[in-house]
């Protein structure tokens, strides 16, 4: 693209606010790690899922554990690395690097003992958020954005035979997002909203011999549909021209895991699960606002915006092992595809395929009390952008991505 000096700022405008649109919905990509189980074996914890976090990955395999309630707490530090970006935009130097970010991140699950050949659960989860922040070149597109979830999910599972179960739940989200972005000396936008949404999530679990177990999973789609407030102007931030509501829908998206565990020995089980994640549904992102936005902002703000997610896979391996009878084992390893096309990639998730590897441990204090700790290491391939490849004009690379989860936990089991 040739871009004259006479609209060269137009032009940034244009491609910065483009690429910040999506941003709500790259802050807010799932977080399977819901659980210390689930960060020691990289989310390869669904047909081998055992205690009170089978609640949320696989309530059918609650009404095939053994009898009693049990509840358990985890504690999550998830650390972000700097993203470093070397490279133009629309033949603009654009280089910068990304805030480093920390979060600590919270849940709990419980599962109840059985009700004739039926058992409860809850589980209260963050499925999604995080955020990305950037304060020179890309601050035009995400100097701050962040989405928040919480995720009630009751459920339930229903012994068919003692080798089959069905099990499903209720999924009620919660969530808070943020957005801001200023071209300095031009023009600027603040929003805030949240939701409270809904969706469901199925199981079906078989034990056809004593050491193979077989499991499907599904979590439906949510549609958050955050509402809220919206300032708009220009002179970055001197003069606002819409104060008023905003809103939104952002797809928290379906999934689909079919998982096999299979005990190679009395204290060794490996597990593999093949995860899709429907990631297609996020078409295009629409701003909505209560009352008409000025003119001269309508390009900028007012437009649906082209994001074209695809259907990605994840590939999850797990092993656990019994040490002896106090200290069990566990690691694990993922292929994790990215849904982002290099066509719509932009500052605000730059996104690519990764590798996942984790490891850690439980250690059973008493018959009622465990305790746990995992580390997973998420490492990202650099993503490198050639010119025509990004419609964003963004050519270049962005590196260092990736995420370091430490879990630790607790469960006790009520006599």
């Amino acid at each position: 693209m040739n871009i004259t000096k006479g609209n060269r700022l137009s032009a940034i405008v244009a491609c910065t606010l483009a690429a910040s649109s999506g941003t709500l919905m790259a802050a807010g990509y799932k977080i399977p790690e819901t659980s210390t189980n689930a960060t020691a074996l990289s989310a390869a914890y669904v047909a081998n899922a055992v205690g009170p976090d089978a609640s949320y990955y696989n309530p059918a395999k609650m009404a095939l554990d053994e009898d009693g309630g049990a509840i358990r707490g985890d504690l999550t530090y998830i650390h972000l690395p700097s993203v470093e970006y070397r490279g133009t935009q629309f033949g603009f130097p654009a280089n910068d690097d990304s805030d480093k970010e920390d979060f600590l991140i919270p849940a709990m699950h419980y599962v109840s003992p059985y009700v004739g050949k039926a058992r409860f659960g809850l589980s209260i989860v963050t499925p999604g958020g995080l955020s990305k922040q950037w304060h020179k070149w890309g601050a035009r597109s995400a100097e701050e954005f962040s989405l928040e979830t919480i995720e009630v999910n009751p459920t339930a599972g229903y012994r068919l035979t003692d080798e089959l179960a069905i099990g499903g739940g209720v999924r009620m989200v919660y969530s808070k997002g943020k957005a801001k972005s200023t071209v300095p000396n031009s023009i600027f936008r603040k929003m805030d909203g949240d939701s409270v949404d809904f969706g469901y999530n199925l199981a079906l679990h078989f034990e056809p011999t004593e050491r193979l177990s077989l499991a499907a999973t599904y979590r439906s789609r949510v549609d958050l549909t955050i509402k809220g407030d919206a300032e708009l102007g220009v002179g970055g931030g001197a003069v606002t021209l819409y104060d008023g509501s905003v809103s939104v829908d952002i797809p928290l998206p379906a999934a689909l895991a079919l998982a096999t565990a299979f005990d190679v020995t009395d204290r060794t089980t490996v597990e593999f699960v093949f995860e899709r994640t429907y990631w297609s549904a996020y078409k295009d992102l629409d701003f909505n606002y209560g009352s008409p936005v000025p003119p001269p902002l309508v390009p900028f703000f007012d437009r649906p915006i082209p994001k074209d997610w695809k259907d990605s896979n994840t590939y999850r391996f797990g092993i656990t092992h019994q040490l002896n009878d106090k200290w069990t084992l566990m690691g694990g390893f993922a292929l994790d595809k990215s849904p982002v096309p290099k066509s719509t990639v932009g500052f605000e998730l730059p996104e690519s395929d990764g590798q996942i590897f984790s490891v850690g441990g439980r250690y059973k204090v008493s018959r009622q009390l465990e305790i746990d700790g995992g580390i997973l290491y998420t490492k990202r391939d650099t993503l490198k952008l050639k010119p025509g490849e990004n419609d964003n004009g963004l050519v270049g690379e962005f590196k260092g991505a990736g995420a370091l989860l430490v879990s630790i936990g607790a469960m006790y089991r009520f006599d």
